[in-house]
């Protein structure tokens, strides 16, 4: 079985299916990779060469997997930064066949829009897309604390908002969501997972890392697609999920050569911790 990877890529660095692929398949996942974009290099460095590669050949690539009849064999797509909005409705359409061929294929959606700090990094017509077309197919959505805000229009400086507009998500179709960063004390940050019946945070500690590392988004997508299809247990696949994303953050900070050059992920330095992360931490359920 196959998972179905369109997302942006970049020749330099870790972002999109650069930094999505290679978890994937060292937790054991064949991956298909459509790249939405090419890039030198990920925008946080300010400039960069390359090209969306646009709907079209994006459409192409998955009729072509069609008439090798090899989508009966696809258990998931995960999708992340889009590019335009007419990726955005091929994607859906392959979300579509996808499941046409394989009924128990499930959609995990990265709905990459901004950042706090940042805001929106898309076009503006993104936006509308993964709330009208791409979130009501989902079966799990991973937007991190901004992504959430912007879907929903909830401000969730405080958990109890998180929490309505995690279940206004709910309503609009996926089953499972996951918060991937989300801030309530100093010098902490959390991960939410909620499948609707159970509703579940973890914490870890809050590594100085500037403004981000450009791929995290991405590799955590990936990391908890591919947990959940082992587990089917949403806490055990927080905490597996989280340990990972950790261990490699942790790692990349030990790497960092200047506060002037964006900060890498070193998923290849530290795959170890994609399998056997060396820390573990522990899924709390709150009451709601």
């Amino acid at each position: 079985m196959a998972v179905l990877s369109i997302q942006s890529h970049v020749v330099f660095g870790y972002a999109g299916n650069t930094a999505a692929v290679f978890p994937l398949q060292r937790l054991g996942r064949e991956v298909w990779a459509v790249n939405t974009v090419e890039f030198s290099n990920h925008t946080g460095y300010g400039s960069y060469r390359g090209r969306v590669l646009g709907a079209e050949i994006v459409e192409d690539l998955i009729m072509g997997l069609e008439d090798r009849r090899v989508l009966p064999r696809c258990e998931a797509v995960l999708s992340g930064y889009l590019g335009d909005a007419a990726v955005g409705r091929v994607l859906a359409d392959a979300v579509k066949r996808s499941r046409a061929a394989n009924s128990k294929a499930i959609y995990c959606c990265d709905p990459v829009m901004g950042d706090v700090g940042r805001g929106f990094y898309v076009n503006p017509d993104i936006p509308d897309i993964f709330k009208n077309e791409l979130v009501p197919l989902a079966d799990i959505i991973c937007p991190n604390q901004f992504e959430l805000e912007a879907l929903t229009g909830f401000d969730t400086s405080s958990i109890g908002n998180a929490l309505k507009a995690i279940n206004l998500l709910h309503e609009k179709g996926p089953s499972i969501v996951l918060v991937t960063s989300y801030k309530e004390k100093d010098n902490e940050i959390n991960m939410l997972a909620s499948d609707k019946t159970n509703l579940y945070k973890i914490t870890t500690p809050e590594l100085p890392l500037g403004n981000g590392v450009a791929g995290t988004g991405d590799m955590t997508a990936a990391v908890f697609l591919s947990r959940f299809l082992e587990t089917r247990d949403i806490k055990k696949t927080l905490e597996l999920c989280a340990a990972s994303v950790y261990g490699i953050l942790e790692e990349s900070l030990k790497g960092k050569i200047s506060n002037d050059m964006p900060l890498e992920l070193k998923i290849i330095d530290a795959q170890g911790e994609l399998c056997s992360p060396s820390r573990t931490f522990e899924a709390v359920k709150l009451i709601v």
